[in-house]
């Protein structure tokens, strides 16, 4: 019984690596953000185009040409990497005005930190850095996409 679980385990391990590699070597693609209003050398706080149909257009393409292939097809998760749509929804339900504003706040900053410094965990790379790939209009772009995604998906 043991050894059947041992290599059904192996089995696992082997198709999930397969699938983590499949993508192979992948070059960010470029994302033009002509007509957003440009934000400067200071990074924002928060998502400054929240609402704008002008960065939704365009994180939309620039999230699924660069981030669905490990975040899923229109951020619907295919079990690599976290379900983006569910990035901020706690903060959607809270009651409170001034905390509403204060999770939406924390969560940007989440997000923004980890576009632009990735996620390393004892030395294994598992999300790269986009800062000096992207602007700072593109990651915003990309956040004002996935906020219309969340909304999509209640």
């Amino acid at each position: 019984m043991q050894y059947s679980i041992r290599i059904l385990a192996a089995a696992v391990i082997a198709t999930a690596s397969i699938y983590a590699y499949a993508h192979g070597n992948v070059v960010p693609q470029g994302v033009d953000t002509t007509g957003l209003p440009p934000l400067g050398e200071k990074w924002q706080e928060q998502n400054p185009y929240r609402g704008n149909k002008l960065a939704l257009k365009i994180g939309s393409s620039a999230y699924n040409q660069n981030c669905a292939r490990c975040h899923g097809l229109e951020a619907v998760t295919g079990g690599i990497a976290p379900d983006l749509r569910l990035l901020d929804r706690d903060c959607v339900d809270v009651k409170n005005e001034n905390k509403k504003k204060a999770c939406y706040k924390d969560t940007d900053a989440y997000y923004l930190a980890s576009i632009r410094h990735g996620k390393v965990r004892n030395g294994a790379v598992y999300m790269p850095p986009f800062e000096g790939v992207f602007n700072q209009e593109a990651m915003w772009a990309i956040k004002t996409y996935l906020e219309a995604r969340r909304d999509a998906a209640k």
